[in-house]
């Protein structure tokens, strides 16, 4: 690091479980986040500040007026454009030391595979059953870690999926692939502005923990968060011995 990014990431510097070390880990660290809205937009945003040296985004969706109540990557003079665009315009802004990928694209197939090969993390930010089995497959093939995150109503949803760990389940283990899974979508649904904020952010220390080696991840858990109480409870979350995607490793 030369003088200048000591001084921009000094107060991480300062902290111990980090120190000069593990802000050089983060330098070097790619992360792929799947989804530019709600979720997506404080997770990269942090990311991005805290010095992660290349971020892969992914989207397939442009700008529209109702993202902007809370996805706060994007700005009204955005509207109609891409939104990996979007993103990377204000992620230079807040820091240019950081280097932005767009993948304009709903990744699957080969595409997710590359993207996910070449990152030490994986930020599952989308807002669909089908991409985030397709990304969790993808993570448990590549022994990638993943963080995962979901924000509907005033409810949100966080956990972290390890394959790396032997004792840790995949998204597959918590919530099955079945045909009739119900998709709970915000465009229908609605959601509180805050709570993607409050989730997104979380995701994004999650990865920070995994990229720098310190602290100890959400493995194994599953954290429920009531934004309209505050409540954040803790459930245990245990391997699927049985299960199709990580059984085997």
């Amino acid at each position: 690091m030369d003088d200048r990014q000591l001084l921009r990431y000094g107060r991480h510097i300062l902290l111990d479980d980090i120190g000069i070390e593990g802000q050089e880990r983060l330098l070097g660290a790619t992360a792929l986040i799947v989804g530019a809205g709600g979720l997506g937009s404080p997770a990269a945003m942090y990311l991005a500040a805290a010095g992660v040296g290349t971020l892969l985004i992914a989207d397939g969706d442009t700008v529209d007026a109702s993202n902007l109540q809370r996805q706060i990557l994007h700005r009204e003079h955005s509207i109609g454009l891409a939104k990996v665009e979007s993103a990377a315009r204000t992620l230079a802004e807040l820091n240019p030391d950081t280097r932005i990928e767009r993948i304009a694209e709903r990744l699957s197939g080969d595409a997710l595979t590359q993207a996910v090969a070449r990152s030490q993390v994986v930020l599952d930010c989308s807002d669909n059953f089908v991409t985030r089995h397709a990304v969790n497959r993808a993570c448990f093939a590549a022994g990638v870690p993943l963080v995962s995150g979901a924000a509907i109503r005033f409810d949100g949803q966080l956990s972290v999926f390890d394959p790396r760990a032997h004792d840790s389940p995949c998204y597959h283990c918590v919530f099955p692939q079945t045909e009739s899974l119900e998709e709970v979508r915000c465009a229908v649904m609605g959601v509180f502005a805050p709570l993607t904020g409050i989730v997104g952010t979380m995701q994004a220390a999650e990865a920070l923990k995994v990229l720098g080696g310190f602290g100890r991840p959400a493995i194994g858990r599953l954290l429920l968060i009531d934004s309209r109480s505050l409540q954040i409870d803790s459930v245990t979350l245990a391997r699927d011995p049985h299960c199709p995607v990580c059984a085997a490793r």
